[in-house]
């Protein structure tokens, strides 16, 4: 089914994807860290301390206690910074560090879900300065993103507006099914954490990726699909092998180069012509 043209006589639907260990095979606030330190946002100690709390959440996951320290400490940590250099940083460094920790499969996940005629929406604990330009990357409708305190000064305040966490994710969704009329007993969600777990229950087709244990449990218990994506690939590496048509931001590459193969097939025939001639 191409995009725009749906079936309106069905209720709307969508699919829902936690970001981190679900869609990206790490953490996307503190994948950025690095970029921050040269950007003179955070220092070394910064940096390595970041470094560590990766090393942490990719090893075993994150739990409420776990990630209510993580929310602390980014927050203070972003105090003071300016909004707009943070977009900047993320802008120019995005494909840099994001495309290549794509799952391979979640991206093949989108695909589906969009040629199926359903909306696609990111809903992340992360900040929308990052969430929401990695969103336009997987070519998402639209993101659920934590969303912080900017002072007159267009400077994070270190105090938190919105935390997309939880409970607030489920909330979330129900806002989002009530004002884009998704039946939510069709729409699908996928997540790592068992802290989700509010928001896979507030849809008909919950699926659990890469679960932590305590999610792995109640995936068994409850008999939802356990899914496994280990294949982050490049966005631009997979455009030969898709079978479907591919969302616009994810093609820009793959149109430049037709473009440059159309106008040097169109310079050989002509060069040919005219050598019969």
């Amino acid at each position: 089914m191409l995009r725009g043209v749906e079936n309106h006589s069905l209720p709307r639907a969508a699919a829902f994807f936690d970001l981190d260990k679900t869609v990206i095979a790490k953490s996307s606030t503190l994948t950025f860290s690095k970029s921050f330190y040269q950007g003179g946002l955070i220092n070394r100690r910064a940096v390595l301390r970041t470094a560590y709390t990766q090393f942490v959440f990719l090893a075993g996951g994150a739990d409420h206690d776990q990630m209510e320290r993580m929310r602390k400490y980014l927050s203070a940590l972003c105090r003071g910074w300016n909004v707009q250099q943070v977009k900047e940083i993320v802008a120019e460094t995005l494909h840099d560090l994001i495309d290549p920790i794509i799952y391979d499969e979640a991206a093949t996940l989108i695909e589906q879900h969009h040629t199926a005629g359903r909306d696609v929406v990111i809903v992340s604990t992360s900040g929308a300065e990052v969430v929401e330009p990695i969103g336009e990357l997987l070519g998402a409708d639209r993101v659920v993103a934590t969303r912080m305190v900017v002072g007159d000064d267009g400077c994070f305040t270190g105090d938190v507006e919105y935390y997309a966490y939880g409970p607030t994710k489920a909330e979330a969704i129900r806002e989002l099914a009530e004002s884009e009329g998704y039946d939510l007993a069709r729409c699908y969600a996928y997540s790592d954490s068992v802290t989700d777990l509010p928001m896979l229950e507030s849809v008909g087709r919950p699926h659990a990726v890469n679960p932590d244990r305590a999610l792995r449990r109640e995936a068994v218990a409850r008999e939802w699909p356990i899914l496994d994506f280990h294949r982050p690939v490049r966005l631009k590496q997979r455009l030969p092998a898709l079978s479907v048509p591919p969302r616009p931001a994810l093609v820009a590459a793959a149109a430049i180069g037709a473009a440059a193969a159309t106008a040097g097939l169109v310079w050989y025939t002509s060069r040919r012509r005219a050598t019969v001639a």
